[in-house]
Formats: structure tokens, sequence, C-alpha cells
């Protein structure tokens, strides 16, 4: 006998992986819409007339990501300016071929796009810095580069935020990882929905409390265009260890995942516990806990042939803002070395394109 679905009794076609809950297709677009909505609302993650740069790399939690928000924006009047941001980090056979599927999205939920590039902004792809760096650790050069590429992009459109499509699989891998590394200060802010520091741009989650098989469900049914190919230098990141841990968890029990979130939401640090204090880079005015940020210290690093100066402990650090200081241009505030240097762009200065 067929599953009924228990919102509306018709013929149920999935169990909802977050409560196991049976419903059919629409019934599901619609909780997922809503709860998502709810997600913004009850947070005030926008306000109306703002503009809003959507984290777009092709694959189905932006893809999704892009689709909720004009739907979201066009249903419930939240007066946003939607504008559709990328970032070409150079991995041939992969990222240009996700790009191809974030051009059609621009046409299919008529968004404007712009696509900047690590090697317009720091001289390097990451073909180039995997070459000279090898499989281990590439990720970590890769996720500080985009993070300060979104947030470059995102200050020359004039955005007032930025909206990722993080999910509650990911932000539970990030609580895991950080207890795991130790990293109080990491783990204080990775369960928030909106982060941001005074005169920067805010980052927003609206999918903090979606499971990724419901995103992945949804994008199925609705037969959304993304791209479905892995990033070839993934395999070796240290999430995936975290990952398949969380999987695990899962299996056992579904809420496993946002009871995760939950105490990490809820974990207190010690007022003993010396945390680090923010502060700008000296040489690109982003912030950083440091002299220098740490995109300047690992392209630094990569410029003088020594990258792994740049990855580990604070001593490492040490010997690379010690080399740094000598060769920032006092005319410029530029790193330079080898040919490379930061992406002349308008306002190089972050703290002046806020």
């Amino acid at each position: 006998m067929p599953i009924a679905c228990v919102d509306c009794g018709n013929k149920a076609i999935l169990k909802r992986p977050k409560n196991r809950k049976a419903l059919c297709k629409e019934c599901f677009y619609a909780v997922f819409e809503d709860e998502i909505h709810q997600t913004i609302v009850s947070n005030e993650l926008f306000s109306c007339g703002e503009t809003i740069a959507i984290g777009a790399s092709g694959g189905k939690d932006s893809t999704v990501l892009a689709h909720i928000m004009k739907t979201l924006n066009d249903r419930h009047n939240y007066g946003l300016n939607l504008v559709l941001l990328s970032i070409d980090e150079g991995i041939s056979g992969y990222r240009d071929d996700s790009l191809e599927t974030v051009k059609r999205n621009q046409i299919q939920y008529s968004l404007p796009l712009t696509i900047l590039s690590y090697q317009e902004l720091y001289g390097w792809t990451m073909d180039a810095i995997v070459k000279q760096i090898g499989m281990k650790n590439n990720c970590t050069f890769c996720g500080v580069f985009r993070r300060q590429a979104l947030d470059r992009g995102a200050a020359m459109l004039k955005c007032d935020k930025i909206v990722t499509g993080h999910n509650a699989d990911d932000i539970a891998e990030t609580v895991i990882m950080n207890i795991l590394r130790g990293d109080i200060a990491r783990l204080g802010r990775c369960t928030s929905i909106s982060t941001g520091s005074e005169g920067m741009i805010s980052r927003c989650k609206p999918f903090k409390y979606t499971y990724e098989k419901e995103i992945v469900m949804y994008a199925h049914f609705k037969k959304l265009d993304y791209f479905t190919t892995e990033c070839i230098y993934s395999p070796n990141a240290y999430r995936g260890h975290a990952r398949t841990f969380l999987k695990d968890l899962e299996k056992i029990r579904p809420r496993a995942i946002l009871d995760i979130i939950k105490s990490g939401e809820d974990m207190a640090i010690k007022e003993e516990v010396k945390m680090p204090v923010q502060r700008t880079c000296q040489n690109c005015g982003y912030i950083s806990s440091s002299e220098l940020c740490k995109a300047c210290i690992m392209l630094d690093g990569l410029n003088k042939g020594k990258p792994e100066l740049s990855i580990g402990k604070n001593n490492k650090r040490k010997k690379i803002l010690k080399l740094t200081a000598d060769k920032v241009n006092d005319d410029t505030g530029q790193l330079k070395e080898n040919g490379h240097t930061r992406a002349n762009l308008p306002n190089q200065n972050i703290q002046e394109m806020f």
C-alpha cells in the first residue's frame, strides 16, 4: 500500500532525511522553501533595498541557493537586488566546466554575473599552486584565497552582504573539525548564521538548518541545472574525514547534524582563555589576527618558493612575517616577488573598498 503524504494525504514520494516524514513532491517544495524563508525572517538576515552577492560555483548548493533566493525574493517582496558572484580558482577540467553552468544559471534566473579569478587577484592559479606544493594542504590555500576573493568581489560590486550555500552538514562538519583541531576561536563563530566584522561585508547562510540530502532532492525534483563533479583536489581534504564520520552518525540518528550545530552554539569559552584580537592586515587591509593576513602570508610563501612556511604553527608564521616585512613596497604597500603581485584593482586596500 502506498505511503500517504503526512500533509495532504496524496501519495508520498520521499521521506525527509531531517525527520523521516513522508511527503509528496509539492508538499516537500512548500516545506523546504518555507523553512528557509522562516530562517531568513527570524534571523533578520536582509533588509529591503540591499544588494546581495550570491556565491555561485555551479554546484548543487549554490544553484539551489540562487533559485531559492530568486523565488523567495519575488514571492515575499524582500526588495533585494540579487547578483551572482563566482570565483575562478584556475582548476582545469573542473572550475572551467562548472562556470559554464553558472553562466547558464545567469540566463535562467535573469541575474547579473561577475567572475573574478585567482590569476587576476593573486597572480596564481590553483593548478600552479598544486604544482608547487603538491596535493597536501592545497585546500588550505584555496579556502583562504577564496574567502578573501569573495569579499573583494562583493566590495567591488558595492554589495551589502554575501550569501553562501553552506548547509547544515557543512556547519556540523566544521564544528567537528574545530573540536579536533582545538581551534577555539573558529569554534566560537563557525555556527553563526551571519558573520562579519565592523566595516566588513557580512556573510549569511540561509541554509544553516537545511540538510544536504534535502538540497539534492530539491535540485533533482525541480530539475535544476547544476554541476555534479567534485573538485579534483578535494579527495585529500581534511574535511572528508569529518564528513565520513558525520554521515555514519546520521545513519544512526538523523538529528545528529542539528544536534552538533546546537552543541557548537551552546559551547561557552572560559574567561581566562586568550582569544585572538582582530586587526587589519598591514599589507592589504583585510581582517586578520596578526600583522599580515593569511592570504598575504601564503602568497609571499608561494612567491618565495617556500609555501611550507605559511602552513602550521605561529613559529613558522613569524619567520615569514620577518621575511615579508623587508619586501613590502613602501609606496604601494603590495607584496612583490618573482613577478607575482596582488591584482592592480581599483581601491586595492580592503578597508577602502567598504
